[in-house]
């Protein structure tokens, strides 16, 4: 935290003295500066000249770090004063000045920024401020009050600057500082910058390393801050993230001894899996060790990344382009202003007084002299004729930091303009609120904007007035197979979060598969990793087997019931659903029963029903015998409902129907053997005809007995509604592949037999009167076909239970068991109708001569015994 103001007053009471007599030096150096009037004035430093040698403070001219960055910040001013929606009423001024490119020159130009200040809180007349012999300071007019300073460029004059700014509480914004130090907020506080500190780019890095799936490498560092700064960053922050480990962290010392880069690749293969070689290297080092990798006989086995000092610099790499081919690079990211392109080129000698230097850039520009002394006489040098053209008669590239020098301009631009839109609302011009512009104030207002920049991207600042990082990522490239013709190509951008064209990458033999920088291979789909204890980026691999799955890269899971694994074990997928269809061969057999069983069913019934009062159509007993016709009828039906596909009402329907029409034939048959054994037996021993043996008396014997069984289904349809379900148990095989889940109405084994149950006491039961029943006369044909019907149906019945219940634990069992009963039921079914109903058919339709009446016989027990029911199970007599 920065000191309270109140504990700064003694300080800066007791910095009067010397402040004051440094700034009126400064003041006196800083005659020659560039100067623009306005109501709020932005101060500037630039490095116009390179350092001075032999004891000068200022050398050459530097065009385009210096020149281009003062004339960008000339550019802003004159847009933001030409914008009447940005600071109405204000205009910005500025003062510019020149750091020489050294920091001490800097720090006497900048105390110049604070001049205004110190007179305001100390009379400079009463300081006691003497020249040199006794002499007077001489008198220059009141400095102008600088509101924000914009600048420095190199990151030590920057330092040096803000640590006498924040005294004064100005505002300090950078278009080109970049060390890490200056984010600490507790030293440079009013410090902000628009570009991103050095630290942003070890974050590109770590994202480029992660992207490409690297999960072990070795880093390589020139020793000194910024090698060694931007390993430890690029450690940290890969620890922090996670799933990159360092094999190996090399330093380059700054005088290496002869043999130290061999030296260095060697180490470096001590760890030849960890191919990924991060390396924050000067530009003879990257040099040096490309060149140590050569002679090695190792081009193409390390994968460089390079830092921004790399960057897309040529001489790192020149006649070294094989051994560098595929190395990716970092460079903050820069854009060209095209409006600044129109402004610098149509500036002239004429139209551009107000830069005090640029006369001195025209001469150096144009290799020309503005005075007639200074032309050579060998023509070498000659004289300017102010009709030279930036661009036309010279070579012109924007510099690289003049977007960022605009953004700075704007940034305190929209600032101020947010303050004034607060302290003085309804205002056009300045009001009392901001004279003086309380730098405190204006720092909020700095560190809150937000804007689009001069390239588009946003500008804003983080607490520690940091910009956030944005940066293009290069590749070097092999041309047609030549490396030598190569060159970098664009390959993504970093800003806040990666963004990599991994298809544009280009590595070894034009591949463009990723190659591999990891202590263990990956493993393979439906693997997890087991961590080999103290290595976390070395595992084991170890399939997921069985119904598992892979979670993740550590973890394998059973898949849920209703599913199975995919083929490669990284999911689950749904178990395939299957049941009996229509088309299924196992559905063959029975359907073709239960046709032909209704088509016989139907023929029977039309025969019947047209030859109603036959003969032998009465004496088959009519009503009990379509009551019987009915109960086969269903039998034969219920073949399609076991084989449709199960839902509520196919389920519903099973439990009602399965045991109604066997439940309905046994019914109407045992009533019929029932009828005819109590009819002889009381003949035996009366005249008297036993009771319930008329035709009404028999269906309702019947329907009784059906009933029964129709009851007992509603109850359970209302105790347990029907539906369908999947169960997945019944076909879970050792191989997942193999799986199925079976569609099927919710009956158990137990409750289909049981289902069936009711129907089969009452064949057992009927097969008992049959028995009993099997010595009446000759003349009541139909005991005995009743008697054969029931004995071969039990047989029938008595091998479908070991079928049924056999196959149980059978893979096909939802085919063997329905096949099986639907057969089964088609069989009895088949064996009542031929036995019972198919002869009488038979001479109804072929023989129609023998359905006649025939004479009454004379015998007394017959006519005694068939006058109670005429025409129900004898011959009618005559």
């Amino acid at each position: 935290m920065a000191r309270p103001r109140r504990a700064r007053e003694p300080l800066l009471l007791a910095l009067l003295p010397p402040l004051a007599w440094l700034a009126q030096a400064g003041l006196a150096r800083a005659a020659g500066s560039v100067r623009l009037a306005g109501g709020l004035t932005l101060g500037g430093l630039f490095p116009v000249h390179a350092r001075g040698a032999a004891g000068r403070a200022c050398g050459p001219l530097k065009k385009e770090q210096g020149v281009h960055r003062l004339e960008a910040m000339l550019y802003a001013l004159d847009r933001v004063n030409a914008d009447p929606a940005l600071l109405p009423g204000v205009r910005l001024g500025a003062r510019l000045l020149d750091t020489c490119s050294r920091d001490t020159y800097a720090l006497e130009q900048a105390l110049s920024f604070v001049q205004a200040l110190i007179r305001g809180r100390g009379d400079g007349d009463e300081v006691g401020v003497r020249c040199p012999g006794g002499v007077p300071p001489l008198r220059a007019a009141p400095p102008e009050r600088v509101v924000a300073v914009v600048g420095a460029s190199a990151s030590s004059v920057s330092i040096m600057v803000a640590n006498v700014l924040r005294l004064f509480a100005i505002p300090q914004i950078s278009y080109a500082s970049t060390a890490p130090e200056l984010s600490d907020s507790t030293r440079y506080d009013f410090f902000s910058r628009v570009v991103p500190p050095d630290s942003y780019q070890a974050q590109a890095m770590v994202d480029i390393v992660r992207a490409l799936g690297w999960n072990y490498v070795s880093t390589l560092a020139s020793e000194g801050n910024y090698g060694e700064s931007g390993v430890e960053a690029f450690v940290q922050i890969s620890r922090e993230a996670g799933g990159v480990c360092i094999a190996q962290s090399i330093k380059i010392p700054r005088e290496p001894k002869p043999g130290e880069f061999n030296k260095v690749i060697r180490r470096l293969m001590e760890t030849p899996n960890a191919r990924g070689i991060i390396i924050f290297a000067n530009e003879d080092d990257i040099r040096r060790v490309l060149e140590a990798a050569r002679q090695a006989n190792l081009t193409g086995h390390f994968l460089w990344v390079g830092s921004d000092s790399w960057g897309a610099k040529t001489s790192p790499i020149l006649s070294l382009e094989d051994v560098a081919a595929g190395a990716i690079t970092i460079l903050p990211k820069r854009a060209s202003i095209d409006g600044f392109d129109q402004y610098f080129m149509t500036r002239s000698l004429e139209n551009n007084r107000r830069n005090i230097w640029f006369a001195e850039f025209w001469e150096e520009n144009f290799n020309c002299k503005l005075t007639g002394s200074g032309a050579s006489s060998d023509g070498s040098t000659r004289k300017c004729t102010g009709e030279e053209r930036i661009g036309r008669d010279s070579t012109y590239e924007q510099e690289g930091k003049v977007q960022f020098v605009i953004d700075a301009v704007y940034a305190i631009a929209h600032a101020l303009h947010s303050m004034h839109q607060a302290l003085c609302p309804g205002h056009t011009g300045l009001c009392p609120a901001m004279e003086p512009t309380d730098g405190r104030t204006l720092l909020q207002y700095i560190r809150a904007v937000r804007f689009n920049g001069s390239a588009g991207t946003p500008v804003m600042f983080n607490e520690n007035g940091d910009a956030p990082g944005r940066y293009d990522i290069f590749q070097y490239q092999a041309t047609n197979g030549s490396a030598s013709s190569g060159g970098y190509q664009a390959v993504g951008q970093w800003a806040e979060a990666l963004r990599l064209d991994v298809e544009a990458l280009q590595w070894s033999g034009d591949s463009q598969e990723v190659p591999s920088s990891q202590c263990s291979l990956p493993c393979g789909p439906g693997e997890r990793k087991k961590m080999v204890k103290g290595v976390p980026c070395c595992w084991h691999c170890e399939a997921c087997d069985g119904y598992r799955f892979q979670v993740d890269e550590f973890t394998c899971e059973a898949c849920p019931g209703d599913m199975r694994p995919t083929p490669n074990h990284t999911g689950c997928r749904p178990t395939p659903v299957v049941r009996l269809t229509w088309s299924s061969p196992w559905a063959a057999p029975p359907l073709l029963l239960a046709v032909l069983g209704i088509m016989a069913t139907t023929t029977v019934v039309a025969t019947f029903v047209r030859h109603n009062n036959t003969p032998i159509v009465r004496a088959s007993g009519r009503e009990l015998s379509y009551v019987l016709l009915t109960g086969i009828f269903l039998i034969y039906a219920i073949t399609f409902l076991m084989v449709a596909e199960p839902g509520d009402a196919v389920c519903a329907a099973r439990r009602l129907f399965l045991g109604l029409g066997t439940t309905l034939s046994y019914s109407a048959l045992l009533t019929k053997t029932n009828r005819i054994y109590r009819i002889f037996e009381q003949g035996k021993r009366s005249v008297t005809p036993p009771p319930f043996i008329s035709p009404t008396s028999q269906l309702v014997i019947t329907f009784s007995l059906t009933s029964l069984q129709v009851v007992g289904v509603i109850a359970w349809l209302g105790a347990k509604p029907p539906h369908s379900v999947i169960d997945y148990e019944e076909q879970r095989t050792v191989d997942p592949e193999q799986a199925r889940g079976v569609l099927k109405c919710d009956m158990s084994d137990l409750s289909l037999i049981g289902c069936l149950g009711y129907s089969l006491l009452l064949m057992v039961t009927c097969t008992v009167y049959a028995i009993k029943a099997r010595g009446v006369p000759e003349t009541f044909n139909e005991a005995k076909p009743i008697g054969f019907t029931m004995y071969t149906t039990c047989i029938i019945w008595l091998a479908f239970v070991p079928i049924f219940f056999g196959t149980a634990q059978s893979a096909e069992k939802i085919y063997i068991q329905t096949t099986t009963l639907t057969v089964s039921l088609s069989l009895s079914a088949s064996v009542s109708l031929g036995m019972l109903y198919v002869p009488k058919t038979y001479v109804i339709l072929f023989h129609p001569e023998q359905n006649v009446q025939k004479r009454k016989r004379s015998l007394k027990t017959t006519s005694t015994v068939v006058a109670p029911a005429k025409g129900e199970g004898a011959e009618d007599p005559k």
